[in-house]
């Protein structure tokens, strides 16, 4: 199936997807709406100004734990039609951290002639796990001069990263003279990122080997990984803005969320994003959250 995302008068229309249905021989076999509303007969000029939708989104994302001021980006105008009928509104989205040092990617619709909240969602999704050494792995590697780095060069280039404690960036790529990777200890800041390096690479290989898909998005580029964040975070999360998972150290610094099943987990949010791109909240989120501890 095809999926196709809708605008009206160049606005983009959230909630108002379409799928169609395609047999191999090119035939359309269906198409499916997400609402039945029809889409027209919408004011796109709005009666509130942008300032007062950022003003109400960074309001909810204080209520929420966040300490962000301002938001990621400006408003954009919007048609909302998730909820019935389409409704000209503003989409702000509202960075820094959650309460518990997660990254905040808080989005929040503001109806454009009323000024109300319509809806928001999370854009960051997290998943929990214990670490789990895998004993001594093969990694998928690849040299650079006289060194090496976990570039895993038969998967899509996936990399993996050091944060070292940091919560933004990249990181710096995990880097070393020998291609040995860590000792098993979680002091050795190289065991976590041959974990995550090797949960990746499971994960890869079962999406293409069961499923035939290649990679994330199904187009063979691998996400990254990025290990050692924050301070004592006991957490994990996939976040589509930098397409690429992250791994806190566990209570301590001692127990880093970088199990197989984790990563799994968090590639799984990967997957869901790219194909069924459902928001973080209500029913989809609870079924984007069930599809990652499924697979």
């Amino acid at each position: 199936h095809t999926r196709y995302e809708r605008t009206y008068d160049g606005l983009p229309v959230l909630g108002g997807d379409l799928v169609v249905d395609t047999a191999k021989s090119g035939k359309t076999e269906g198409v499916t709406k997400a609402v039945k509303t029809q889409l027209k007969g919408v004011d796109t000029s709005a009666d509130i100004k942008a300032s007062a939708a950022e003003k109400q989104a960074l309001g909810a994302a204080r209520a929420e734990g966040s300490k962000k001021t301002d938001a990621d980006r400006a408003p954009r105008k919007v048609v909302w039609m998730a909820k019935g009928a389409p409704t000209l509104a503003y989409e702000t989205v509202v960075g820094g951290l959650q309460h518990d040092g997660t990254p905040n990617e808080l989005h929040v619709i503001t109806d454009a002639a009323t000024g109300k909240k319509l809806f928001q969602w999370q854009g960051i999704e997290n998943g929990t796990g214990n670490t789990q050494y895998s004993g001594q792995v093969t990694l998928g590697t690849a040299q650079s001069g006289s060194n090496y780095t976990l570039t895993d060069t038969g998967r899509g280039n996936h990399k993996t990263y050091n944060l070292n404690r940091g919560t933004s960036g990249t990181g710096t790529l995990f880097t070393g003279p020998d291609d040995v990777w860590g000792n098993g200890q979680a002091s050795n800041l190289e065991t976590a990122g041959a974990d995550a390096h090797y949960g990746a690479a499971l994960t890869w290989d079962y999406y293409k080997n069961v499923h035939g898909r290649s990679g994330i998005r199904g187009d063979g580029v691998g996400a990254y990984s990025r290990v050692h964040y924050g301070n004592n975070y006991v957490n994990a999360f996939w976040s589509d803005a930098c397409f690429c998972m992250t791994y806190g150290d566990g209570s301590g610094n001692a127990k880093p969320l970088t199990s197989i099943d984790v990563a799994a987990h968090e590639m799984t949010h990967g997957v869901t994003a790219a194909t069924g791109n459902m928001t973080y909240s209500g029913e989809s989120g609870g079924l984007n959250e069930a599809t990652s501890d499924i697979f």
